[in-house]
């Protein structure tokens, strides 16, 4: 197994958000790759492990309840005691926008066609509560966008349980207690 680290100096860091008490953060990545073949990444089971720390199990349409079991490499590396979460999804426009519930965190993805016939990806993740720090659940978005990415950019990658987000841990805490 590898720890690298995925950060792509050309990524930026997310954006922290806050709204009242609410904390999020928003990423925008441009991809290569067509509105299409971005959205089958984000959307279709053969395809998660590759980024996502966990499984979709359920319909692909708004307000289908989803099982999202942690990928077993990944209770392994990280000691998840409950592997198993739930879902919901919340939004379901093909090829453009998918948002779901997991566990009180709301995760939006919205696609749209670049010039160059590319991807303007954008992730907004609203926190619920949960034991993790926003720096943390940053962090760890960030590397699953990497991670999507060197799936799109060479039909593999690692999955989350193989790379290494403690890279991004310092300056997300800093962005967002600063």
């Amino acid at each position: 197994m590898s720890n690298r680290p995925l950060h792509a100096p050309d990524q930026p860091l997310g954006s922290p958000l806050r709204d009242g008490e609410r904390r999020g953060v928003r990423f925008q990545r441009r991809l290569r790759h067509a509105p299409e073949l971005v959205w089958r990444a984000i959307t279709e089971r053969e395809h998660l492990a590759a980024w996502l720390p966990v499984d979709m199990i359920g319909e692909r349409r708004a307000g289908a309840a989803l099982e999202m079991p942690f990928w077993p490499a990944v209770v392994e590396r990280f000691g998840i005691p409950d592997p198993m979460t739930r879902g919901e999804v919340t939004v379901w426009e093909p090829t453009s926008t998918f948002e779901w519930n997991w566990d009180g965190d709301v995760i939006r993805f919205d696609l749209a066609p670049g010039a160059d016939g590319g991807t303007m990806l954008t992730l907004v993740t609203w926190f619920g509560p949960a034991p993790v720090e926003p720096w943390d659940a940053s962090a760890g978005w960030h590397t699953c966008l990497d991670l999507m990415a060197e799936l799109l950019d060479t039909g593999a990658a690692p999955g989350p349980a193989a790379a290494n987000p403690d890279p991004q841990l310092e300056p997300y805490r800093l962005a967002f207690t600063t």
